[in-house]
């Protein structure tokens, strides 16, 4: 089982940045690929980005590339996500998950996430 707590959210004005952590309990996390998501208002939930196992292997959004990045650190079973440029529209809540498969590598299919987070909130203020 594992828990993840994202933190980190708030309220910005655009064009400034945020970054926002997920912490996670559990002895295996280094195992497990991690991804982020995020769901505005009246619209489906949305892969931002993913990483792998290791950390050797990332995946963006097409549509976020460039602004947004992926990392994590083991040691501290953390996985952060570095918000630069920030427009309205990046305005959701942005939701961590695990996938509960040993070593799989990165992917943006949202079934294969096993384990959720509660979301933290971002507002982007025009």
């Amino acid at each position: 089982q594992v828990q993840l707590v994202e933190s980190g959210g708030g309220l910005v004005q655009a064009g400034g940045s945020l970054r926002l952590s997920c912490a996670a309990s559990g002895r295996t996390f280094s195992r497990y690929a991690m991804g982020w998501f995020r769901q505005a208002p009246g619209k489906e939930r949305e892969f931002v980005a993913g990483i792998n196992w290791s950390g050797g292997s990332t995946y963006h959004s097409d549509s976020l590339k460039g602004r947004f990045t992926i990392s994590r650190d083991d040691a501290k079973n953390t996985v952060y996500l570095q918000m630069n440029s920030l427009k309205p529209e990046d305005t959701a809540v942005y939701y961590c998950a695990a996938d509960g498969t040993i070593r799989v590598g990165v992917h943006n299919d949202m079934r294969g996430y096993d384990y959720w987070g509660q979301g933290t909130q971002v507002t982007v203020s025009s």
